[in-house]
């Protein structure tokens, strides 16, 4: 039922247009005139204006005939950079970046398993009932969209984020609240050759506090990361200010806590030993979620990876999506694999198998809801 020969096409299409986080606005134009041509009305919320983005998220519900719980179906418009110009390359089974951009199959394909879902639905007259779609915006830039929609408009008992890599039938059930960290340093200048004793070196409190650190894997539910340094104009010039940008991830909200004071009381106590100070600022991006194994969504799921041959594989992912998000807002959700591999990276590629068996498993899942 899957025409494999139009997800292609339509893919191709897709990925080409350019579509960075809070510059949704062509992806967002060329989706609701594709939904309008299925008959189906769609409404954009006003999360662009929020957020200072150029489109606001885009809610269509499809009215079903079969009195079950509705479904929320969602995946992203942004993509990250380098994302302008994209050119798609197919090799063989495989679709491609040609090596100077990401292909934006993140998350390209998960619109594409979607668009390709309510089509067999319609075109065959299979039995379902009502479902959501939504497309969101700016998810790469921090889960904005998901953030912003207003779920007085989304009755959904279960929704299904197409927004995961791995084989099909991987499913993410389970993954970590994240905080996000900003510190500035302020130190004091003075001639690196002629008065160093003068000077108080940001650089040297921030060497001594990351030194001293717990980073990287700190067990099995929790990580923590410094990414971004900043700071200093020239060699001869003690740095009087350092900024920093790191994160730490716990599927613990306590241990996400304990974590986060240590980096802080770190970079609190090395101030303190070499005399300058510290301004540091923690802000919680998204929840953590779970997901249970014996909760109906993961039935209806076993239940749709038999009927198409899949299997199914239930996993913890160290990423946010917007599934964390829904979850918190009460909708039970889980982010289903539509096959995206090497994401985030100019040799970003999809094989197109996994894309058609993805678009399979949809409408499986769709049809399983009882």
């Amino acid at each position: 039922m899957v025409n494999r020969q139009r997800m292609v096409e339509e893919f191709l299409e897709l990925v080409k247009i350019d579509s960075l986080t809070f510059e949704e606005k062509e992806m967002a134009g060329y989706l609701k005139a594709k939904l309008n041509d299925l008959g189906f009305a769609v409404e954009e919320d006003d999360t662009g204006k929020k957020i200072g983005g150029n489109s606001g998220n885009l809610i269509c519900k499809v009215e079903g005939n079969k009195n079950v719980p509705a479904v929320l179906l969602m995946a992203h418009m942004d993509t990250v950079t380098p994302g302008i110009g994209k050119k798609p390359v197919v090799d063989g089974k495989y679709i491609r970046s040609d090596g100077n951009t990401i292909l934006g199959g993140d998350d390209v394909a998960g619109i594409e398993c979607i668009l390709e879902a309510v089509r067999v639905l319609k075109e065959n007259s299979i039995s379902h009932g009502d479902i959501i779609i939504v497309f969101t915006v700016a998810e790469e830039g921090g889960l904005w969209g998901a953030k912003n929609l207003d779920m007085s408009k989304i009755n959904a008992k279960y929704a299904f984020v197409m927004d995961d890599g791995g084989s099909i039938g991987h499913v993410a059930v389970t993954a970590p609240a994240q905080n996000k960290i900003d510190v500035t340093i302020t130190g004091k200048a003075a001639h690196a050759g002629m008065e160093p004793e003068k000077g108080i070196s940001a650089i040297q409190i921030a060497s001594e506090a990351i030194s001293g650190m717990r980073l990287g894997r700190i067990d099995a539910e929790t990580t923590a990361n410094v990414g971004v340094i900043t700071g200093g104009q020239a060699t001869n010039i003690i740095c009087d200010k350092v900024e920093i940008k790191a994160e730490a991830r716990s599927l613990d909200m306590k241990k996400l806590e304990r974590q986060t004071e240590h980096m802080k009381e770190c970079f609190h106590n090395a101030a303190q030993k070499i005399g300058g100070e510290v301004v540091f600022k923690s802000e919680l991006l998204y929840p953590s979620f779970s997901v249970s194994e014996n909760d109906d969504i993961i039935k209806i799921l076993r239940r749709a990876s038999n009927k198409v041959g899949v299997e199914l594989l239930t996993e913890a992912t160290g990423g946010g999506s917007d599934t964390n998000i829904i979850n918190s807002k009460g909708i039970k959700a889980v982010n289903v694999s539509v096959g995206m591999d090497k994401v985030h990276s100019v040799e970003e590629q999809i094989c197109i198998d996994d894309l058609e068996k993805a678009a399979e498993f949809l409408v499986s899942i769709i049809t399983m809801v009882e």
